[in-house]
């Protein structure tokens, strides 16, 4: 089948070498995945929510390896929420399920802000940019764009009644006396979560809306729906109702795309606990122009893909260099109370709060791969009475391992946070201090920290051990501290360094020579020891 789609008109003729891939793509937590190929390069757009600069897109030259290639925006608003102001902040909420297209030699990404309730566009000439932003009138849940043959553009969004809305020549607002219909509804008597996740394409002249859905009873399902006419009739249902890995969980929601051979692609998430959501690679195949996903029912355990530039080297998606993009701040920062170089982070307070949750220029990058750890060095002497500075694995249910100064004497901490509330409770606000676990007196000003993250199914938890440097190596403090994936923040865990003041704002702390490690805790332990 040939594709219309306009990010995918030129197709060379493919010069690539193939190869085989599992189907986890990116052992990180990527969700809302959408993607698109210009030329022989392939971009992936992903969920960031609150985290700054926001909006990620990766590259890649074969479906399988991708790096870094650009951050959409640095910020959308410094509101009271989005900067931490309000000791609040806008956890899971912020920008959610971007829309990545290529038309007429242009970039558009748009999504909606839920904070904010606004619908953003943002179009580069570039994939790094600049990008320029405006907005579209209205809210359009998990929104998916398509520019038609014949030049009209439309937009899919929703959840559980999926409507189509055909937007202005200028993508300002719906236009005026423009198609706006329902095309899709979710039958509500047999769903705990309705159709939404819209992607929406044109493929040899008919429309196919993409969509997931979780019916009683099962797990995360991916749905197609196809019809002849962009404002239907659609008629379809699921099309792939599959766990990958004995994880109990449906790989479902993202983007299709066509190679330079003309195979098609999926690139869908799956739940995986506390480290989160994690991207999903699926073969795709029409039959009686419908599509079919995977191999009998099942994501196959290993899939063919065309390496069009087989000698590439890909950057990779973490980093200990502070200044690379791997690196993002909790909500909007304030540029005058840090500063970053290659190797050393330094911030400093300007205000009080109870938790790390509340804090403002936390600096965070994602966990990678099931089993990890990192490592930091903090130069804690300019704390202040009851300031506290460390290292957090950061998501909903959350540990930390700190420095802290109380009663005049700096001391070591180890913290917990668990939560008081369901998993997939959202909107609430941890306003809670942390549960203090361990505690001793240190001598020296300068800790080096260490989080190791053991991330399997049924065992999610973190290791915190410190070193004073002194040749002894690390030494394990407190007991494992549980993990959990939550709604709250919506967000897989995270290394996170922070500090917080809970009495007078004015205290600082420096950290330096961090340091991120994947593979086994035994290579762990052996290469930091």
């Amino acid at each position: 089948m040939e594709s219309s789609q306009k990010e995918e008109e030129t197709r060379p003729a493919s010069s690539g070498a193939r190869r085989t891939c599992g189907p986890y793509i990116i052992p990180a937590d990527f969700p809302d995945l959408d993607v698109i190929r210009v030329g022989t390069c392939y971009y992936m757009v992903s969920t960031t929510m609150h985290f700054m600069p926001g909006c990620v897109i990766l590259r890649s030259y074969n479906l399988a390896d991708w790096e870094h290639a650009a951050y959409v925006y640095d910020e959308l608003e410094a509101t009271e929420g989005e900067t931490l102001r309000d000791n609040k902040g806008v956890y899971g909420k912020g920008m959610w399920a971007a829309s990545l297209r290529y038309h007429k030699g242009r970039f558009y990404v748009c999504f909606v802000a839920n904070d904010l309730r606004k619908t953003f566009l943002f179009t580069a000439d570039t994939i790094e940019g600049p990008w320029h932003k405006s907005e579209i009138k209205g809210f359009f849940h998990d929104m998916s764009l398509l520019f038609d043959d014949d030049g009209r553009v439309y937009c899919v969004s929703g959840n559980s009644e999926i409507l189509l809305t055909e937007l202005d020549e200028n993508l300002t607002a719906p236009k005026e006396g423009g198609v706006q219909t329902v095309i899709v509804r979710s039958d509500k008597e047999k769903e705990i979560l309705g159709y939404e996740g819209s992607h929406i394409y044109k493929i040899n002249g008919k429309y196919y809306v993409f969509l997931i859905h979780l019916p009683k009873g099962r797990m995360r399902t991916e749905a197609c729906f196809v019809s002849d006419r962009i404002d239907g009739p659609y008629r379809g249902g699921d099309v792939l109702c599959a766990d990958v890995a004995g994880w109990d969980s449906g790989a479902a929601q993202g983007g299709i795309v066509q190679d330079c051979d003309g195979n098609w692609h999926a690139i869908l998430f799956q739940d995986h606990g506390a480290l989160g959501r994690i991207p999903v690679l699926v073969p795709v195949r029409f039959e009686n122009d419908f599509p079919v996903f995977g191999e009998n029912g099942a994501v196959p355990e290993q899939q063919a893909v065309t390496d069009m530039r087989p000698d590439y080297c890909y950057k990779p998606l973490y980093s200990d260099d502070f200044t690379n993009p791997a690196w993002q701040w909790n909500h909007i920062p304030d540029e005058r109370l840090v500063s970053l170089s290659r190797n050393t982070f330094s911030v400093r307070t300007d205000k009080c709060c109870v938790n790390v949750v509340q804090a403002a220029n936390t600096l965070t990058q994602r966990a990678f791969t099931g089993h990890c750890a990192g490592t930091v060095t903090v130069d804690a002497s300019g704390l202040q009475e009851g300031d506290v500075a460390g290292l957090c694995a950061l998501e909903g249910a959350y540990g930390f391992i700190a420095v802290t100064k109380k009663g005049g004497r700096l001391k070591i901490i180890a913290a917990s946070h668990t939560l008081p509330y369901p998993p997939w409770t959202m909107g609430v606000y941890d306003d809670e201090p942390p549960r203090i676990i361990a505690e001793q007196d240190t001598a020296s000003a300068q800790i080096v920290l260490k989080a190791t993250l053991s991330l399997e199914h049924g065992n999610e938890h973190a290791q915190f051990a410190f070193s004073g440097g002194d040749g002894r190596g690390f030494e394990d403090f407190a007991a494992p501290v549980k993990l959990c994936y939550s709604l709250d923040q919506f967000s897989g865990v995270r290394f996170a360094l922070f500090l917080y003041s809970t009495e007078t704002p004015g205290g600082s702390a420096t950290f330096s020579d961090f340091a991120l490690r994947t593979g086994a805790d035994k290579e762990h332990r052996e290469s930091a020891g």
